[in-house]
């Protein structure tokens, strides 16, 4: 299957930053209070619902698939860089990390007790999420528990640099209603949605919203 064409340049930023981006972020879990509440809850309720992998989509440089670990969570991690799998295997020896895309997921139905995508999605073009979110339905067993973490607005920024490197990233700040409308659709029931201020660092609200699959 031939992958959408936003992918390569993805990809080929991700590469590019991936050694300063895992330093600039290593530690901003620390800060963030309700970053460690909404893993902290979704562990939780993996863990109430007997357990199962989660599996954390876009994972970067490894650090929330390293917490969720330390969170008690079977993770591994799945991004489409291998520059940054490559950083994640080299942190988080202890981890498993695989290069693979939200939008083909090389997953069996079914296998999964959780699924992450922590401020993964906000890469990709809006029209592409209904497909990516039925995929993770199809990943998810029944019962599943899913949780998204974007910036929650209704425009496109693009970057030219960042990280101290020269790239090219659209970023887009998804309105929460249309991304739970598009879950819905997808088969998800969604059970929480939490829209907060941007702290010193950021520049709009950030969101989370946290879904089952529906059995």
């Amino acid at each position: 299957m031939t992958e959408p064409g936003c992918l390569s340049t993805i990809r080929a930023s991700y590469d590019t930053v991936a050694v300063a981006y895992e330093e600039l972020i290593r530690d901003h879990l620390a800060s963030s209070p309700y970053d460690r509440a909404m893993l902290a809850a979704f562990a939780d309720q993996v863990r109430t619902d007997g357990g199962g992998p989660v599996a954390d989509i876009g994972c970067g440089p490894g650090r929330v698939t390293a917490h969720l670990d330390a969170l008690g969570a079977d993770a591994f991690g799945v991004d489409l860089s291998p520059g940054m799998v490559a950083v994640a295997r080299r942190t988080y020896p202890g981890l498993r990390f695989d290069v693979g895309s939200m939008t083909a997921l090389d997953l069996p139905d079914g296998s999964l007790g959780g699924l992450v995508a922590w401020y993964s999605i906000i890469h990709l073009p809006p029209e592409l999420l209904p497909s990516v979110f039925a995929g993770f339905h199809r990943v998810l067993a029944p019962g599943g528990r899913l949780l998204l973490a974007f910036k929650a607005g209704d425009e496109i920024r693009h970057l030219d640099h960042a990280y101290g490197h020269d790239l090219s990233l659209d970023v887009h700040w998804l309105p929460p209603d249309r991304v739970a409308g598009w879950l819905a659709d997808a088969g998800f029931d969604v059970r929480a949605q939490l829209v907060r201020e941007p702290d010193q660092q950021e520049k709009q609200p950030q969101a989370y919203l946290q879904a089952t699959r529906g059995r």
